[in-house]
């Protein structure tokens, strides 16, 4: 990795570290307490269904996992509710276990990692919300600015 003059490599490992663990707590209001039927739920007119989110969800978290040299396999069959579960914050374990060791991407710079894989996982997950109102289950409001996201924490 390049390491451009006056990066902060200490900072910008915290920041990316907190990044997955808001994911993971933002995910984990949109994927706990579901509806029996919602990973099936259909809005229609080509919109996934959230067992379709929740699978893309860690196919785009493994472009992240290979650019942190983290072997990884896509998954190219849709598993049922759980076991993408799973894959999603095994993902996001194996990601944030890699920063922990000090490591950082090797073929994408942390500005992509950023505006790629974990950009995309937050829209994802407001699509999840969304879903959520729609089949009459909303996630319950809070103040995320005084959530208790806390570093290395990733499954709530």
């Amino acid at each position: 990795m390049i390491i451009p003059k006056g990066v902060d490599l200490k900072m910008e490992n915290h920041l990316l570290r907190h990044y997955l663990a808001t994911i993971a707590f933002r995910a984990s209001k949109a994927l706990t307490n579901i509806p029996k039927n919602f990973p099936d739920f259909e809005t229609g007119k080509g919109v996934r269904k959230p067992l379709e989110i929740l699978h893309h969800m860690s196919d785009v978290l493994t472009l992240a996992c290979i650019a942190f040299e983290i072997k990884d396999e896509q998954n190219n069959e849709v598993q049922s509710w759980e076991k993408e579960i799973d894959r999603f914050y095994h993902q996001l374990e194996q990601l944030d276990e890699a920063l922990a060791q000090n490591k950082f991407p090797t073929t994408l710079t942390i500005e992509q990692i950023l505006q790629g894989p974990f950009a995309d996982v937050m829209t994802h997950i407001g699509q999840l919300y969304t879903l959520r109102r729609l089949a009459d289950s909303p996630v319950t409001g809070e103040s995320f600015i005084k959530a208790s996201i806390t570093i290395g924490h990733i499954r709530y």
